[in-house]
């Protein structure tokens, strides 16, 4: 898994850090460097846009410009297209009816490899007993993550409505695990990695070198079965969407393939722990991420349009996003990433691309976990996504979350890639339960259900005597939890 995807996934999933951004000004960011006029390596992918909903003046131009369609969404007027030329977009965005064009990874880097590194650290556990509610699932004692958060106590109430369906965008599903066969809906999976064209074939879609989304959605739905764990809305269905491919990367087409897919087959919720590549930050200033950004705001607008509720996670870097913030990371598909000052018109996305809920973490004790990205007016809510600095009150003593991973096993991760699922789950037993609400009143009562957390009087996370982050917000503390703790046993009436 590459370094990208695990600061998605282990802040999203085990203990680095993930990509951030910031609402206010600072220096500008530093301009692309210059697009090669010379072929490139081999054919990359390129977004093209035009005015307006459909695809023929995208495609006409991609033509003219030298260039292959790969996929279409008249939807959002959005197209994926393949080239050698670097000047490709120069080109396309030159034609008729072409509002932008830019590449989806940095032509510059492209001769770099992956920074490949292992996942996040993984207890397996062995298979549990049949057994009825919460206290009964095998490994539940452990779990107290649903506690925090009233899950076991709105599971009482109910296990969620049935015609829920949450998509997780993210690494596959194994859809043969005790605790997720009974909730896994192939009918709405979907691989989304091969350059945004949508595969429905179950091979296509089941994990392959991650576990990550496996992880995610036993938090979700895991199963109330008497094996294992329980997640936070049992009862729902679950869509495996696979938006990262086998070296770890979400690039832009596969999360826009991602979000048009679950408005269109008419998904409720979906979950995105991660950060879309190869830029921790996406900057307007630049011509040639400006266009992924419009094409990236495109789909979930449409999603949100089509009653579709995303979840995203903050990040893992620690990062107020609500300050200036240097970007070392970025491309992230190259060997040598060069320091950048980033400004107000740079964006962690999907989760400060708008029409998103944005997720920060908190460990066993409800204050921030060390790794979790913050910032006031940026982070929506709270969830629970684990802090290994901080004991549990549990047999294990674990303070990460525990979940389903492959091989049929359970182990535990931590990251707001494990915070968000618990609030995408909240947001399906809403759902589930006040089924008059669109998509905006959704979020909107989520925010209100949630349970103010305030900041910490002195927060020393690494124990050196030494102030970590500065909490704004005070007694309501909204800058490190946004609206609070999300709240299972509220949205389900209790």
């Amino acid at each position: 898994m590459n370094h990208t995807f695990m600061r998605k996934a282990v802040a999203t999933c085990a203990a680095t850090g993930a990509a951030a951004s910031f609402a206010l000004l600072s220096a500008p960011a530093q301009a692309a460097p210059p697009v090669p006029s010379e072929p490139l390596p081999s054919p990359t992918s390129f977004v093209v846009l035009q005015a307006g909903k459909g695809t023929d003046k995208a495609t006409a131009a991609v033509k003219a410009a030298g260039g292959t369609v790969v996929q279409e969404w008249p939807q959002i007027g959005v197209v994926i297209a393949q080239a050698s030329d670097g000047a490709f977009d120069d080109k396309a965005r030159k034609r008729p009816g072409v509002v932008a064009a830019g590449p989806t990874r940095a032509m510059s880097a492209l001769a770099g490899a992956g920074n490949v590194v292992p996942d996040g650290e993984v207890t397996g556990l062995g298979p549990g007993t049949s057994g009825g509610d919460d206290t009964k699932e095998a490994l539940n004692a452990d779990q107290w993550d649903m506690r925090q958060i009233g899950a076991d106590k709105a599971h009482r109430k109910t296990d969620g409505n049935r015609a829920i369906t949450v998509g997780v965008l993210d690494s596959g599903i194994e859809a043969d695990h005790s605790d997720l066969a009974a909730n896994v809906d192939p009918s709405q999976s979907v691989s989304c990695n091969d350059r945004g064209v949508p595969n429905t074939n179950p091979k296509a879609w089941q994990p392959t070198t991650s576990d990550h989304g496996t992880h995610v959605a036993g938090t979700i739905a895991g199963a109330r079965n008497g094996t294992g764990i329980v997640g936070v809305a049992p009862n729902v269905k679950l869509a495996a969407v696979k938006v990262v491919d086998d070296d770890g990367y979400i690039y832009p087409e596969y999360a826009i393939c991602g979000f048009v897919w679950a408005a269109d087959k008419g998904m409720e919720v979906t979950n995105n722990s991660y950060f879309i590549d190869p830029y921790f930050l996406w900057c307007k200033a630049d011509p040639e991420q400006r266009p992924v950004i419009e094409a990236v705001n495109r789909a979930l607008k449409y999603s949100e349009k089509k009653d579709v509720v995303n979840v995203a996670a903050a990040g893992n870097s620690g990062w107020d996003l609500s300050k200036p913030i240097t970007d070392t990371g970025s491309p992230n598909n190259s060997d040598d990433p060069q320091p950048r000052e980033t400004d107000h018109r740079c964006y962690d996305i999907p989760a400060e691309a708008g029409n998103t809920v944005a997720v920060s973490s908190v460990g066993p004790t409800a204050v921030k976990s060390y790794f979790s990205n913050y910032g006031r007016g940026v982070v929506d809510v709270a969830a629970p996504g684990g802090d290994s600095r901080v004991p549990a009150d549990t047999p294990s003593k674990n303070g990460r979350i525990l979940s389903t991973v492959v091989g049929g096993g359970w182990g535990y991760k931590q990251g707001t890639s494990m915070a968000s699922p618990h609030a995408a789950g909240v947001v399906a037993l809403l759902r589930g339960t006040q089924t008059g609400l669109n998509a905006k009143q959704t979020i909107s009562t989520l925010k209100r259900q949630a349970n103010p957390l305030a900041c910490p009087e002195f927060y020393d996370q690494d124990r050196d005597g030494v102030n970590d982050a500065t909490c704004e917000g005070k007694k309501r503390g909204s800058g490190y939890y946004g609206a609070g703790l999300v709240d299972a046993l509220k949205a389900v009436g209790g």
